[in-house]
């Protein structure tokens, strides 16, 4: 018995992101002067998937950056990790 597998229908597939992927996103972001723009919401939104993906030092960033941040900015980076979860939900449902 041979199996063949098209491996086309892979093409302009996302890359599912690992928790390591998102912390150092988070800490890329968190970050004045890297390669990235600073910017804490992104920060917080990139330590919230980590954390919810296991990543113990993202609670830690994400709970040191809430110190930082408005009430408002808070509530944008949670808005902004629903939408990512909501756009790649069956990937991330493992």
């Amino acid at each position: 018995m041979s199996v063949s597998v098209d491996f086309s229908v892979l093409e302009g597939a996302e890359k599912i992101l690992s928790s390591e992927e998102m912390l150092r996103m988070g800490l890329e972001a968190s970050t004045p002067g890297g390669d990235t723009e600073f910017n804490l919401i992104v920060a917080h939104k990139w330590f919230n998937l980590a954390a919810m993906q296991g990543s113990r030092e993202a609670r830690v960033y994400r709970s040191e950056l809430t110190v930082e941040m408005s009430p408002e900015e808070i509530a944008e980076a949670q808005k902004q990790a629903r939408e990512f979860l909501a756009a790649r939900r069956p990937a991330y449902m493992g």
